[in-house]
C-alpha cells in the first residue's frame, strides 16, 4: 500500500465507516491486505469482508463498476464473493479522508473454506480453477456496465502503470525491456472474442475452496479490459513461482488447468504463443510494485524477497519467466468449449 494512503487513514475515518455498515466493534477484525485495509465482520451468523480504499487508487465510479461486475458474474453462477450494500443502500460508502480525498467503503460476503494450498493442490482443483476462470471469460463477452462511468479501465491505463513510477533511474534496462514489451502487446487484435474485462489477479490468495472443492474468487479490484490470455499468464505466473521444477509443474498445471477451461469458454489455441509475453510483463511489473514498497536491499517479506532474488539479472538478461513451449498444450484446446 501506498504510503500517502496510510498517512491519511486513522481511527475516525474507520469508526464512521463501521457505522455506516451497522458494524459493532467487537463484530470485526483486521486481516492482512496488500493495497487495501481489510476486514472481517459478522452479522448474525453471516460473516462478510469489508474493504476500505482511497480515492488516490480508485474512483467510486470505477469501484461501482467492479461490484457491478461481480454481481453480474454471481447472478449467472460463477463462483465469486458478491457484493453487499451498506445500511444505507449503497454500494459505495464515502468517507472523507480531511486532505480532500476520500475513503472508499464497500463490503462482500466472504467466501467459505480456507486457501487452496492449505489442503493441497490436486489435478481435479486445478481443473476447478479452470472452469471458474473460463465461466467467467465467456460471460464477461456478454457484460455491459449499466453506467458509462462505470466502465473499467484497459490494461494498460496509467492507473495500472508502475514500471516507470516507481523503478529508480538505476533500472534503465528494466525500463527498456518493459517498452519493448509493450511495443507488442500493443499490436495484438482487440476485436475478437480473445479480449474483455478480466480479473487480473486471480493467484490463490484472492480464492477459498470449500469442503466440497468448490472456488470462489475475490478482490476484484485489478480488473479490467484485457486479454483473456492475460488472465491465463497471471494464474500460472503465481502458482509457478515457488515450483521446484517450473516446467513439469508448467506441464502438469496447465494440462489440467486448460481442460477445466475449454468446458466453460472457447480459447484460440494460438493465443499460447503470448504467455510468455504476459509472464514477462507482470513479472517487471511486480518488480516494480515491490521497489514502490520496500526498501529492496532489505525486504522484510519472504515472499517478496524470495522473488526478489536474482530478479534484476532475469530481467535484464530477458530470462524467460518459464522456458516452456507453450503451444505444446494445444491440444487441451481444440476441442472447444461444451456449452
Amino acid at each position: 500500500m501506498e504510503q500517502r494512503i496510510r498517512d491519511r487513514f486513522h481511527d475516525a475515518v474507520f469508526q464512521e465507516v463501521i457505522h455506516r455498515y451497522g458494524i459493532a466493534e467487537g463484530q470485526i477484525r483486521p486481516l492482512d491486505a496488500f493495497e487495501s485495509f481489510i476486514y472481517e465482520f459478522e452479522h448474525g451468523k453471516q460473516a462478510y469482508i469489508l474493504r476500505i480504499g482511497h480515492s488516490l487508487r480508485r474512483s467510486e465510479a470505477l469501484i461501482a463498476g467492479e461490484l457491478d461486475w461481480i454481481n453480474y458474474l454471481a447472478e449467472r453462477g460463477v463462483s465469486v464473493a458478491r457484493a453487499i450494500r451498506s445500511e444505507s443502500g449503497k454500494w459505495v460508502e464515502a468517507v472523507e479522508d480531511g486532505m480532500g480525498g476520500h475513503f472508499l467503503a464497500t463490503a462482500f460476503f466472504k467466501a467459505q473454506g480456507q486457501p487452496p494450498w492449505k489442503g493441497g493442490w490436486t489435478p481435479v482443483l486445478y481443473k476447478t480453477y479452470g472452469h471458474l476462470l473460463g465461466s467467467m471469460h465467456y460471460w464477461t463477452r456478454f457484460y455491459q456496465p449499466p453506467e458509462p462511468s462505470w466502465k473499467r479501465p484497459a490494461w494498460n491505463d496509467d492507473l495500472f502503470e508502475f514500471v516507470d513510477r516507481f523503478l529508480p533511474t538505476s533500472e534503465g534496462v528494466a525500463k527498456q525491456r518493459y517498452h519493448a514489451l509493450l511495443d507488442h502487446l500493443h499490436m495484438l487484435p482487440i476485436e475478437n472474442s480473445g479480449y474483455g474485462l478480466i480479473h487480473q489477479d486471480a493467484h490463490g490468495g484472492n480464492m477459498l475452496v470449500d469442503q466440497a472443492g468448490r472456488i470462489t474468487l475475490f478482490d476484484f479490484d485489478d480488473c479490467a479490459y484485457s486479454w483473456f490470455i492475460n488472465d491465463i499468464a497471471i494464474v500460472l505466473f503465481y502458482i509457478a513461482l515457488d515450483a521446484k521444477d517450473p516446467l513439469a509443474f508448467t506441464q502438469e498445471f496447465m494440462s489440467h488447468f486448460l481442460r477445466g477451461y475449454q468446458q466453460a469458454s472457447v480459447l484460440d489455441p494460438n493465443w499460447l504463443t503470448e504467455i510468455p509475453f504476459f509472464l514477462k510483463l507482470h513479472e517487471i511489473e511486480l518488480y516494480a510494485v515491490i521497489h514502490r514498497d520496500f526498501d529492496v536491499d532489505n525486504i522484510y517479506n519472504a515472499w517478496c524477497a524470495r522473488f526478489m532474488h536474482n530478479r534484476k539479472h532475469r530481467i535484464e538478461h530477458d530470462v524467460p519467466f518459464i522456458d516452456f513451449d507453450f503451444t505444446s498444450l494445444s491440444a487441451q484446446l481444440i476441442s472447444g468449449s461444451d456449452r
